[in-house]
């Protein structure tokens, strides 16, 4: 009942896949990727750190609208209840970090976006596009 909600922000990493359960549920899932960048100040230069990935799960109308909304490669950020995975493949362990999905969205400081509502049913018809386009060039004046 008092789960932690995390916010994530980054790149979608893989097509989003949609499944739906035995039960009728649409569950939509895809592999985000998120780097750290920091400032060298010895080479006055951004540099790239460690890539984390997280596999996201959305689920019903959420589900729906992200399968019908996101694409590889677009900026996102995603909020949900992270879930750590210990698991073991090939005689080696491994951690996977796992998001359930209660939010998400396209990350509006790298594009534009524009919403517009499903339809009360959810599902591809009815769905949610979100058309993202590349940041319009910053403005300079010059100061007399």
């Amino acid at each position: 009942m008092n789960e932690t909600l995390v916010t994530v922000v980054g790149n979608v990493a893989t097509e989003p896949e949609s499944q739906v359960t035995a039960t009728g549920l649409v569950v939509t899932r895809f592999r985000l990727a998120t780097t750290t960048r920091r400032w060298d100040a010895e080479r006055g230069a951004w540099t790239d750190g460690a890539t984390s990935f997280y596999t996201v799960r959305a689920w019903r109308n959420l589900g729906s609208n992200v399968k019908e909304s996101v694409c590889l490669g677009e900026p996102l950020v995603v909020q949900g209840r992270l879930r750590i995975r210990q698991d073991e493949k090939d005689g080696r362990r491994y951690l996977a970090a796992e998001l359930e999905a209660v939010a998400i969205g396209h990350d509006l400081a790298r594009g534009v976006a524009r919403f517009s509502r499903s339809g009360g049913g959810g599902g591809a018809a009815g769905a949610a596009r979100a058309e993202v386009r590349p940041p319009a060039p910053e403005l300079t004046a010059a100061v007399p």
